[in-house]
C-alpha cells in the first residue's frame, strides 16, 4: 500500500498510513495464531498467471520459505519482477512438463504444494499436501486484509491434517512382487 501511495499526494499517503495501521493487529494476530504452526515449511508453487509472485510475501510473514516457483503462461517480465523477489536458492521453472514437476518434488521434498487442478491428484498420490491456488472453488479469495486470514488457516489446516501420515507415495515402498522378484 505504501508503494501505491508513493506515487500520489500527502494525502494519498496518509489515507493510506491509517489502514495500515487499522488492519495492523489483526494481521499481527493472524501471524501470532499460524506462524507457529509454519514456521520452517518450504512451499513450491506452479500456478498460471502473476500468483506466484504475489503470495510469497503471504508465505513468509507466516514463516514459510518459498523454494520453487513457476508459471506455466508467463513472460519475460514476470520472470524478471519474480526473481527480485526469490532468494538466490529458489528453483524457478517455465512450463514444466508433468514429468519434471515430480522430479522438481522429490528433490526439493517441499512440505506443501500450490498449484492447479490438474496437478492436485497426482501430487495427493505422491503424498504431498496441496492447495489448489487457481480459483476460489475451495476457499478464499487470499487477497487484502481479509484473505490473508483465510489464506493462513488454509495453509494451516493443509499441512497440519492428519490424514498425510496416511498416505505412501507408491515408491516409498517396494510394490508387492518386488522382493520376491530380486530373491529370484
Amino acid at each position: 500500500m505504501r508503494k501505491i501511495a508513493s506515487y500520489f499526494d500527502d494525502s494519498i499517503k496518509e489515507g493510506a498510513e491509517r489502514v495500515i495501521a487499522k488492519y495492523t493487529p489483526a494481521m499481527d494476530a493472524v501471524i501470532a495464531k499460524y506462524k507457529p504452526r509454519l514456521q520452517g515449511k518450504k512451499v513450491m508453487l506452479y500456478v498460471g498467471g502473476l500468483r506466484p509472485r504475489h503470495v510469497v510475501g503471504a508465505y513468509e510473514d507466516l514463516g514459510m520459505e518459498v523454494v520453487g516457483t513457476g508459471y506455466e503462461f508467463a513472460h519475460n517480465d514476470d520472470y524478471d519482477r519474480t526473481m527480485k523477489d526469490m532468494k538466490d536458492a529458489t528453483l524457478i521453472y517455465d512450463d514444466a512438463t508433468g514429468h519434471e514437476l515430480d522430479e522438481f518434488v522429490k528433490t526439493m521434498k517441499p512440505d506443501l504444494i500450490g498449484s492447479g487442478i490438474k496437478e492436485k491428484y497426482v501430487f495427493h498420490k505422491m503424498g504431498f499436501p496441496f492447495r489448489q491456488m487457481h480459483s476460489w472453488d475451495y476457499s478464499g479469495p487470499y487477497h487484502g486484509y481479509d484473505g490473508f486470514s483465510v489464506f493462513a488457516k488454509d495453509m494451516d489446516l493443509t499441512l497440519n491434517n492428519p490424514c498425510w501420515k496416511m498416505i505412501k507415495a507408491p515408491w516409498s515402498e517396494p510394490a508387492v512382487g518386488v522382493e520376491e522378484a530380486k530373491a529370484a
